[in-house]
């Protein structure tokens, strides 16, 4: 599914869900200086500054103990925000007849990025309403996907 670190994900989901958040997903890219590190945490509340902090300061002790980054880099918890990033077929789910992006890895019907409503998903794909069009997309092409307001 959408490009993110699985690993850091396992390691860091419990301790997110032990603290009353759900971990949406864990990004992680280069930088010059090193590597971001992207993890974002959602709740029925609504994320704060200092629910950020929070996190931010267990996350961070989970992360120097295992070790699992190497070299250099900054951590950045962030709530989803209003252009939600989707990271699991469940978060799909969740939001089917809502408007998303969605930007692949290689082109499916000559186009590797899509906008519409989430019309279904299944196991294995989604289901979207792009241009008049239903297109179904394998979760394994899923590059990058995010609500569109």
């Amino acid at each position: 599914m959408y490009k993110q670190n699985l690993i850091l994900a396992e390691l860091l989901g419990p301790v997110v869900s032990s603290m009353g958040y759900e971990l949406l997903g864990v990004e992680s890219s280069s930088t010059g200086s090193g590597s971001l590190l992207r993890v974002y945490i959602d709740n029925e509340a609504g994320i704060t500054l200092d629910d950020c902090g929070r996190v931010s300061e267990q996350v961070s002790g989970v992360l120097d103990v295992n070790d699992p980054v190497q070299g250099a880099y900054r951590l950045e918890i962030s709530s989803p925000g209003i252009a939600r990033p989707l990271f699991t077929l469940e978060q799909f789910k969740r939001f089917t007849g809502q408007q998303a992006r969605v930007k692949l890895y290689a082109k499916l019907e000559g186009r590797k990025n899509f906008t519409g409503k989430i019309k279904a998903v299944n196991q294995q794909s989604v289901v979207m309403l792009s241009d008049g069009n239903e297109i179904d997309i394998p979760a394994d092409m899923i590059e990058k996907a995010q609500l569109w307001p």
